[in-house]
C-alpha cells in the first residue's frame, strides 16, 4: 500500500501536532533571553528576615546564596512553606544558610529552553539558578519565565484563544 503526499503530510501533522517553528524555539533559544531580570544575590548569614524582606520588595519567589562570588545556595517560596511555615524561631536571628537547599543544581545560561524544561519537569524544579563557567550567578529562570517567553512567540495564537475552550474527548468509539 502506498502512502500518498497528501497522507504523508497529514500524518507528520498528526505525529507532530502545534507551529512548525516550536521546536525551533525550544532548542534554539538560549535561557539567558528568557531570564529578563536581574537575579536576586544574598550571603548565606543574612537573616531569614532580611531575605523574605528581599523577596517581598522585589516581588520574587526566589533569592540565590552565594559566598565569595560563588553560587551555594538557593532559597525559595517552597522552602518558607515546607522547612519555616509552623517552626518556632526567631526568624531576625536565623540565618538563611539553615533553611536554603544547598548546592543547587544549575545550567549554565547558553542552555536550550528545552533542556531546561525536560530538567525542571523531571526533577520538579521551579526555579534553576544560572551560572558561569567559575560558578558565579548571573541569573535565575522559573517555569514561569519560560512558558511566558515561549508564549511570546505565539502571541497572536495566544491572545485569540476563546474565553472557555473546549475540551476535546480522547476516547476512542467502538471496540
Amino acid at each position: 500500500m502506498a502512502i500518498y503526499d497528501d497522507d504523508r503530510e497529514r500524518l507528520q501533522e498528526e505525529e507532530h501536532p502545534g507551529p512548525s517553528d516550536l521546536e525551533s524555539v525550544l532548542f534554539g533559544e538560549m535561557l539567558k533571553d528568557a531570564a529578563d531580570k536581574p537575579p536576586l544575590i544574598t550571603e548565606p548569614s543574612t537573616s531569614i528576615h532580611d531575605v523574605l524582606q528581599l523577596m517581598r520588595d522585589n516581588r520574587r519567589g526566589v533569592v540565590l546564596i552565594a559566598e565569595k562570588g560563588r553560587l551555594t545556595g538557593i532559597f525559595t517560596e517552597r522552602d518558607v512553606l515546607m522547612k519555616i511555615a509552623g517552626t518556632r524561631i526567631d526568624l531576625k536571628r536565623t540565618p538563611v544558610r539553615n533553611f536554603m537547599t544547598a548546592d543547587p543544581d544549575t545550567l549554565p545560561p547558553e542552555s536550550s529552553i528545552a533542556f531546561a524544561i525536560n530538567k525542571m519537569v523531571i526533577e520538579g524544579y521551579r526555579h534553576v539558578p544560572l551560572v558561569d563557567e567559575a560558578g558565579r550567578p548571573v541569573g535565575v529562570v522559573s517555569m514561569r519565565d519560560l512558558i511566558e517567553h515561549i508564549a511570546g512567540f505565539y502571541q497572536k495564537d495566544v491572545l485569540n484563544l476563546p474565553p472557555n475552550p473546549r475540551t476535546i474527548s480522547r476516547q476512542r468509539e467502538g471496540a
